[in-house]
């Protein structure tokens, strides 16, 4: 089996836990790549941030993406920063599947209120934070193989249909995304 990685547009649209629900249906693993990252450097990311920095921090998840797309057989939430080094984003499209999960700004405000474990959000503008991250990155959110609207949506109905999507694509077969005549957002 391939390798099926999620992206999230922001942190708070769901990717951990609609990951979890897809992996549970495959059969395969789940591998949160934050948590990877807070592994291989004995602290937390915030800690980290505070430490060491972003650049730090973006090196350390260069890494841990390399690492994680060696496997197989396995649904991968991202950090929603993750795409701000193209090297990271290629390398995942070339693992697998890249899936881009969405949310309005005020949802992901109400999804990340009560994490403090997020470093750029832990701010008292957080709206405006958030606002301003999805227009950055929004360029390479648009590159992922597919995009999920999570608004107003439980975990399990997305889940769900995400694995009809992939299903019905041939992405579960192995087939290359491009090969499917789904249209890149």
């Amino acid at each position: 089996p391939f390798t099926l990685v999620v992206v999230s547009g922001k942190g708070g649209t769901g990717k951990t836990c609609v990951g979890r629900l897809l992996a549970d249906r495959l059969g395969w693993s789940f591998c949160d790549l934050d948590s990877e990252v807070e592994q291989a450097i004995g602290m937390s990311i915030a800690d980290y941030f505070a430490q060491a920095g972003e650049t730090a921090f973006r090196d350390r998840e260069q890494e841990a993406v390399e690492l994680i797309c060696r496997r197989t057989g396995q649904v991968i939430a991202t950090g929603g920063g993750v795409v701000l080094r193209q090297r990271n984003l290629d390398r995942l499209k070339q693992a697998g599947v890249v899936v881009c999960l969405a949310a309005s700004e005020q949802t992901i405000v109400e999804r990340t209120a009560a994490d403090t474990g997020r470093p750029l959000l832990n701010r008292p503008d957080r709206l405006q934070v958030i606002r301003n991250l999805l227009a950055q990155r929004e360029p390479q959110y648009r590159q992922a193989d597919l995009r999920l609207d999570t608004e107003g949506r439980t975990v399990a109905a997305t889940a769900a249909e995400l694995w009809e999507i992939l299903r019905r694509e041939g992405w579960l077969d192995g087939n290359d995304p491009g090969q499917s005549g789904q249209q890149k957002l």
